[in-house]
């Protein structure tokens, strides 16, 4: 969670300074993502956080 709340800091800040979007802006939401991903992958509870079904 820690991590997730950094990389939105990153990319507000990269926002800020106009960088360029998917080279540096989204780069820190690639990084989020795979980072979630290998948590859902790995833990039965991040799996039921997400579920897409009820």
């Amino acid at each position: 969670m820690l991590l997730t709340g950094y990389f939105g800091g990153v990319i507000a800040t990269q926002i800020r300074m106009d960088a360029p979007l998917f080279t540096h802006t989204l780069f820190a939401l690639y990084l989020a993502i795979l980072a979630w991903g290998g948590l859902w992958l790995r833990d039965e509870r991040v799996r039921k956080l997400f579920s897409l079904r009820q």
